[in-house]
C-alpha cells in the first residue's frame, strides 16, 4: 500500500490505530456476526422450514472449526472484508468430500491468479504463524477449496482495500495525531529564548532542567521561572498551536461511540445538515422559544417537521440570517 502524501505509511494495521477506523470496523463486524444465521429448505407445498439436519448447518450456525464459534468466524471475515476488501476461508473436506471445517485465511498473504488455461487458482503464503515448519512455503489452492467473499472491485473477482482507497485521508489523520502528541509532549518548544551575559559552563544541565520543569502537556501552563538567573525572552509562539487545538477539537467532536450496545455517531454541529431546535438555538445564539417560533413561521423555508419535532436546515437558515436585518 505504501506511504501517503502526508509522509505516513498507511496499511490495514496502522489504520486500525485510528479510533474512527477501529470503531467502524468493530461496529460493522459485530453487527454482522450477531445476525441470526439459519438454513432453510423448500417444502413440497411451496413453503420453507429450517434445515437443522443439513451438513453445513452446524458449521455456519455453531462452530465452523474447533478453534472458533460462528460469531468469531463471521466477525473475523467481516473485519478482513472491511480492511482488505476480501475475505478468504479454506474449506476442509474429509475423504468423502464432505465439508468438515472452515478456517479464515489472512487476505494480505493470498493472491488470485489464472493459469495458462485461464483457470483461477489461489496462492497462500505460509509463515510461522500458521506452522513453525512451513515458513516461506506457498500453497496453491483450487477455487473449490476456498470460500472467497470479494468486496467492491472492478473485475468482480478481487475486491479493493477500502484502506488503500482512503490512504491519503487516513495518512493525514495519523500525521495530525502524531503532530498533536509530539506538540504536547514537547511542551518546552522553542517559543522562549534563554539569554546569558557570559558563557554557560554546562549548557546540557540548563537544557535538562528546563525540559524537566516545563516539558510536557502537564507543565504547559506553569509560570516561567528564572533558571540560573538567566533572563527569559519570548521569541515566538508556534503558528501551529492553534491548528493543533483545532485538530484536537475536531477529533473530539467527530467520533463514533458505542454504549450499552447502542451506536451513536457524534458530528460537529457546524458540519450537520439539520439541527434540532436546541442545537440551532445554541449554535446561532438565539433563544430556544424564539427559534421554535421561527421554525413554525418558516416551515418549508428552512424548517421541516419530522415526527413530533422541528428540524432546522442549517445552510438555509444561515442564508436567512444573512438576508435579514432583524430576527
Amino acid at each position: 500500500m505504501g506511504g501517503s502524501t502526508s509522509g505516513k505509511r498507511v496499511n490495514e494495521r496502522t489504520a486500525m490505530q485510528m479510533t474512527a477506523v477501529y470503531s467502524c470496523v468493530r461496529i460493522l463486524s459485530e453487527a454482522v456476526a450477531g445476525l441470526p444465521l439459519q438454513f432453510y429448505r423448500y417444502t413440497k407445498d411451496g413453503g420453507k422450514e429450517k434445515a437443522v439436519d443439513h451438513p453445513l448447518y452446524f458449521l455456519l450456525h455453531d462452530e465452523p472449526n474447533p478453534e472458533m464459534t460462528s460469531f468469531v468466524f463471521r466477525e473475523t471475515l467481516m473485519t478482513h472484508l472491511l480492511l482488505w476488501g476480501n475475505a478468504y476461508s479454506q474449506i476442509i473436506r474429509n475423504a468423502r468430500g464432505e465439508i468438515i471445517a472452515l478456517y479464515p485465511l489472512m487476505p494480505d498473504r493470498m493472491t488470485v491468479n489464472r493459469d495458462e488455461n485461464g483457470q483461477l487458482y489461489y496462492e497462500y503464503y505460509m509463515n510461522t504463524e500458521d506452522a513453525h515448519t512451513m515458513k516461506g512455503i506457498t500453497v496453491r489452492l483450487q477455487p473449490h477449496d476456498v470460500l472467497h467473499i470479494p468486496g467492491l472491485g472492478f473485475d468482480g473477482l478481487v475486491g479493493y482495500s477500502p484502506i488503500a482507497m482512503a490512504k491519503y485521508a487516513i495518512g493525514m489523520a495519523i500525521a495530525c495525531e502524531e503532530y498533536g502528541a509530539k506538540f504536547f509532549a514537547n511542551g518546552a518548544a522553542p517559543s522562549d529564548v534563554l539569554e546569558h551575559p557570559g558563557t554557560i559552563k554546562d549548557p546540557s544541565r540548563v537544557r535538562e532542567s528546563w525540559q524537566s520543569t516545563f516539558g510536557g502537556s502537564a507543565n504547559a501552563d506553569l509560570k516561567n521561572l528564572q533558571i540560573f538567573f538567566i533572563p527569559l525572552k519570548t521569541a515566538f509562539k508556534s503558528p501551529y498551536s492553534e491548528e493543533v487545538a483545532q485538530m484536537a477539537d475536531e477529533q473530539k467532536n467527530n467520533h463514533i461511540t458505542t454504549e450499552n450496545g447502542k451506536t451513536s455517531v457524534s458530528v460537529s454541529v457546524s458540519e450537520k445538515y439539520m439541527l434540532t431546535i436546541k442545537e440551532a438555538a445554541e449554535y446561532f445564539s438565539i433563544g430556544t422559544k424564539k427559534m421554535r417560533r421561527l421554525a413554525e413561521d418558516n416551515l418549508g423555508r428552512f424548517a421541516v417537521y419530522s415526527g413530533n419535532r422541528y428540524l432546522i436546515i442549517r445552510t438555509k437558515f444561515e442564508k436567512f440570517v444573512d438576508e435579514s436585518s432583524v430576527i
